[in-house]
This record gives C-alpha cells, structure tokens and sequence, in this order.
C-alpha cells in the first residue's frame, strides 16, 4: 500500500511540528537560549512545515505535488546547509570559533534586514556552544538529520508523481 502524497505531505508537516514542540521545550522549560543559527534553523523549519500543510489541505494535482515537492526540497536543502554550519561551528577547536556578536534583539534594531539576515545564517561565537547532546549528536546534528529526512521526502514525492496530471483528452 502506498500513502498517498496528501498522507506524505501530512506526515512532513507533522514532523515539522514536532521538531518546533521540541526546540520551544528546550528554550521554554530547560531553559537553553537558542543562538542565531538555531533561529534560522527553526525558520527553516517552520517554512517547511507551512509549505507541507498548504499541499496537505490543497491535496493537489500531479502538477501540485511536484511543485510543493520541490518546494519543500529546496527549503529543506537550505535547513540542511544551514544545520551543517551549526554543526560544523560546534565541531571546531576553540582557538579557531568566530567571536560572539551582539543578541538577536540588538541585531535586529541597530542593523539594516540584509546584515541582520547575513548574521542569522552565518552564526557567530554563541553558536559554537553545546548545550545538549543525545547519542553522541548535538542537537544541530539532529536537526540535520530533520531536514535530511524531509528532503528526502520531498524529493521521493517528487520522482513517485507523474509528470501530468494525465487528463485525457478525448476527440471524436
């Protein structure tokens, strides 16, 4: 039995939220403050999620599937590069971890929207802190793993539809 794509994208979008539940668990109840490269992360997340949903509700056509697919692969690649950052920061010895810069609310009211958005991608010294780790992965790593699998997703919905909607036109 194969789930059809409206299952898949329902499926996804359920993923999404639970990778949200989990990330608000972490700031809310144990108190660990995300850095700038965890905000990107969750942003990515949420865009994910969101474009999951709409295919979910719309349950559309061939045509609409591919396109929410790529969608949700394209955004899920960008997650992805954005928790291998995190990952790679997190990995570095500390001689060579970039500074820490100004927090979020600072950035955000004393820089123009391209630098603020500049210093959210490239994480700074804050980023290169581990905070939790979970069978030998920190928490950028399961990230990593979310938007792998998503992509995955995204791209296995994408090759499993065909690429018309097959509507037959019958002349007689």
């Amino acid at each position: 039995m194969n789930p059809t794509a409206r299952t898949c994208f329902f499926l996804g979008f359920l993923a999404c939220t639970a990778m949200l539940v989990i990330a608000a668990y972490f700031q809310f109840v144990e108190g660990l403050e995300p850095c700038p490269l965890c905000i990107s992360q969750r942003m990515m997340v949420l865009v994910v999620g969101l474009i999951m949903l709409v295919a979910a509700v719309q349950n559309p056509a061939a045509t609409g599937i591919r396109i929410y697919s790529l969608t949700t692969l394209f955004f899920s690649l960008f997650g992805t590069a954005i928790a291998g950052r995190h990952v790679w920061l997190q990995s570095l010895p500390p001689e060579e971890v970039p500074e820490c810069g100004p927090g979020l609310a600072y950035i955000f009211e004393h820089f123009p929207l391209s630098r603020a958005v500049e210093l959210l991608l490239n994480g700074t010294g804050e980023c290169a802190e581990v905070q939790w780790t979970s069978l030998g992965l920190n928490m950028p790593g399961w990230t990593l793993i979310g938007f792998l699998l998503l992509g995955l997703l995204g791209g296995l919905q994408y090759q499993n539809t065909p690429i018309t909607d097959q509507a037959e036109v019958k002349l007689s």
